[in-house]
């Protein structure tokens, strides 16, 4: 979860993708960004905790909501603590905003800085637009299309995983 915001909207599609990720095959925990210290750019103070999750992981799904046409800062501040980690993890975005978009500018944004990183982000990207009636009063997804629309984006993302050699198996 790429926010650490009070009265973030993020929450419920990040859980929403972390179950129904698990539910397809993947061993994913959801991982929120509140959890890691981000006062530092220097690279002396790299959260060992961040570090050994992007080693072990096999790819990497970033939730994120759009906030002026960019990605929050403190996702930057998390990616940027490391850079050998990431070679060839690939990635895939999940934007989230309060308008119709879904996010679109900010994981456009995002991607460039991913690739930066020798990520490789999928061309597939989840947009929840209109977050706040996408859910109902329970963090339930309200329309099921969004079911069939993750499972192509997670195939998309195990096709990298096993092509890049990350998936175990």
């Amino acid at each position: 979860m790429g926010t650490g915001r009070e009265g973030r909207r993020s929450d419920r599609p990040a859980r929403f993708v972390t179950e129904e990720a698990n539910r397809f095959g993947f061993e994913s925990p959801m991982i929120d960004i509140r959890d890691f210290d981000l006062r530092f750019t220097d690279n002396k103070n790299i959260d060992k905790r961040w570090q050994d999750l992007v080693l072990r992981s096999q790819g990497i799904i970033i939730v994120a909501p759009e906030y002026n046409h960019g990605y929050p800062g403190e996702l930057k501040l998390l990616l940027d603590q490391l850079y050998e980690e990431y070679r060839h993890k690939p990635v895939g975005i999940c934007g989230v905003s309060s308008g119709f978009d879904g996010g679109i500018v900010m994981a456009e944004m995002l991607r460039i800085a991913l690739i930066e990183l020798n990520m490789i982000p999928i061309k597939s990207a989840m947009y929840f637009g209109n977050v706040e009636k996408l859910f109902d009063a329970e963090g339930k997804i309200i329309d099921q299309r969004y079911r069939d629309w993750l499972k192509e984006f997670f195939e998309e993302l195990s096709w990298f995983a096993s092509a890049l050699g990350t998936k175990k198996g």
